[in-house]
């Protein structure tokens, strides 16, 4: 039986992964997570007395921790997902978006490397560092452009873009420099069930729901590609598996739309689903508020997928229309979770400063 380390296992994407593993592999998993306020252990409620799975509350920034991590759990594979993710958030605070995606991936690496150089025969062979990026470090993509491939030109604009740009590097370097068996996907915008309610799917949906102003960027016209989390999952569980080493693959929805249309597609779910309105509001609609923009706020993101759809065969199963609707009824049956991490964060807007 394989172990596959998986850092950031208590986040969004990090749980939707290991909840797949566990349901389509037979590999051991060891959730290594420090638990900040992103990371819930309620995401893996469903399966944390499984025997193949385990929870080690540990920094990637410590890497006495990490070398006793490799030591004690011999993964065969390493999925890095963990990460200061929040633009706004490095807008006002960047010092340690620095300290957690540059200097714990370089501490990550130097561990795997470490644990590595150690291995012979089967297990030097079957050893993979799986890196999971973004689609931010391309930076800003014209209106009128082809979506970014595994090629194009690295271009961040936010203190989070650069921290991401700057681990998939040192991650290229470890692979070129040392050998180490490296993988690097970028994805587009995740969304669907367990999303922390910072980002603007699930900020969008509690925000109707209890009434409060829906805070929209500008005019809203920013354009992302929408990815489903389970779809994500699929993709990066064929990456893991089946990809070719030192090689990038781009994970995408193929979908497309202005951050305004998808406040209003949620606004329309709601409606048909005849969600009782919060007092004082008639239509979901209505709560929708224009509000300054961030500083370098990117127009438009897009993906182009076709490189893993070609070589191992993932597509993406839900359309936007689908995912947001099941996005939508999640909501609305967890309103629990949902309440207890909310009153961990703060309600105040972030994102307007330009110095930390």
């Amino acid at each position: 039986m394989q172990t596959v380390i998986v850092t950031g296992g208590a986040g969004f994407i990090g749980s939707a992964l290991i909840r797949h593993l566990i349901a389509h592999d037979t590999c051991r998993i060891v959730n290594v997570d420090c638990l900040t306020y992103a990371g819930h252990t309620a995401t893996l409620k469903d399966i944390d007395q499984d025997p193949r799975y385990c929870l080690e509350q540990v920094d990637i920034r410590d890497r006495s921790a990490l070398d006793r991590l490799f030591s004690t759990h011999q993964p065969d594979v390493v999925v890095h997902l963990a990460a200061e993710s929040h633009v706004d958030r490095s807008i006002d605070g960047p010092a340690v978006f620095i300290d957690t995606n540059i200097v714990g991936v370089f501490n990550l690496l130097e561990a795997a490397r470490s644990w590595y150089e150690g291995l012979e025969g089967e297990a030097r062979e079957r050893f993979r560092f799986h890196h999971v990026s973004t689609d931010e470090v391309f930076g800003d993509l014209a209106l009128d452009a082809a979506p970014f491939s595994e090629t194009s030109p690295y271009a961040p604009s936010s203190p989070y873009a650069a921290s991401k740009a700057s681990a998939d590097h040192l991650v290229r370097a470890w692979q070129r420099t040392y050998d180490l068996p490296t993988l690097i996907t970028n994805c587009s915008n995740n969304y669907g069930p367990w999303h922390f309610p910072e980002k603007l799917i699930p900020l969008v949906i509690l925000n109707a729901l209890q009434g409060r102003d829906i805070p929209v960027y500008g005019e809203g016209h920013q354009i992302r590609d929408w990815l489903y989390v389970e779809d994500h999952a699929r993709a990066l569980h064929l990456v893991m598996t089946q990809g070719k080493i030192g090689t990038n693959y781009n994970i995408g929805g193929h979908e497309e739309r202005r951050n305004i249309d998808v406040v209003t597609t949620i606004c329309d779910v709601l409606e048909r689903l005849d969600v009782p309105h919060p007092a004082g509001v008639s239509r979901f609609h209505d709560l929708i508020t224009h509000v300054t923009d961030r500083p370098g706020h990117d127009r438009r993101y897009a993906i182009d997928a076709s490189h893993i759809e070609r070589e191992l065969g993932w597509r993406p199963q839900e359309s936007f229309e689908s995912g947001i609707e099941k996005t939508v009824q999640w909501f609305l049956a967890h309103g629990d979770w949902c309440h207890g991490v909310e009153v961990e964060q703060t309600r105040e807007r972030q994102g307007l400063r330009v110095t930390a």
